[in-house]
C-alpha cells in the first residue's frame, strides 16, 4: 500500500537573514559601507527596501511552505508590518548585545534550520535568503542530508563561495518584481 506522504510534494523551508539582504539594497543604493557607518543607519527606522512578496513567490514555486522564518532586529523594521504578516512570516527578534555583533541572526538561523532539518523530513527543499559565506558549513550540512538547498543574495554582496555552494542560487535583483534599489 502506498505511503500518502510519499505522494505530496515535498514542502519548503524559507529563513531570512533579513537584515542582510535590507542593508545589501541600502548599501547598493546609497553606497558601500553606508548603512553601518558612522552615523549607523542600523539604528533608525528603516524604509522598506526588499520585495518580500517577490522572494515567498518565487519560494512558493518550489513546493507549499512548511516554514518561513525571518531573523532580525524587527524594532526598525516596523514598515514591512503588513507584507510580513500577509505572508505569514515568523518573526525572530534578535537584539543584539553590542554594536559590533554582526553574526547573531546567521547563528540562530543556522542552528534553527539544522534543528528543523532533523525533525521534519517532508521538507525537500532549504531556501536561504542571505550572502554570507557564514552560511557556507549550513550548505554543506544540508547536501549530507539529501536535501536541495537554494540561496537568495543581492549580486553586489553576495559571496562567490556560498553561492556555488548551494544547488541554486537566485540574485534578488533578478526576481520578478524586484527592482534594483535605486531604480524605478
Amino acid at each position: 500500500m502506498p505511503d500518502p506522504m510519499r505522494e505530496q510534494p515535498r514542502s519548503v523551508a524559507l529563513y531570512w537573514d533579513f537584515e542582510n539582504l535590507h542593508a545589501s539594497l541600502y548599501e547598493q543604493a546609497q553606497g558601500e559601507g553606508a548603512y553601518s557607518s558612522k552615523s549607523d543607519n542600523r539604528f533608525k527606522v528603516q524604509e522598506p527596501l526588499v520585495d518580500v512578496q517577490a522572494i515567498v513567490d518565487m519560494a512558493a514555486s518550489f513546493g507549499p511552505l512548511a516554514i518561513n522564518r525571518a531573523y532580525c532586529n524587527w524594532q526598525y523594521f516596523g514598515r514591512y508590518r503588513d507584507v510580513l504578516l500577509q505572508n505569514a512570516i515568523e518573526l525572530i527578534q534578535l537584539f543584539p548585545p553590542g554594536g559590533s555583533s554582526k553574526n547573531g541572526a546567521d547563528i540562530r538561523l543556522c542552528l534553527d534550520a539544522m534543528e528543523d532539518l532533523a525533525r521534519f523530513d517532508h521538507i525537500g527543499t532549504v531556501i536561504v535568503v542571505g550572502g554570507d559565506s557564514d552560511f557556507t558549513p549550513l550548505s554543506q550540512n544540508i547536501r549530507a542530508m539529501a536535501r536541495t538547498l537554494v540561496g537568495v543574495g543581492a549580486r553586489n554582496s553576495t559571496n562567490r563561495h556560498w553561492a556555488r555552494n548551494c544547488h541554486e542560487f537566485r540574485y534578488y535583483d533578478s526576481l520578478a518584481g524586484a527592482a534594483p534599489a535605486g531604480g524605478p
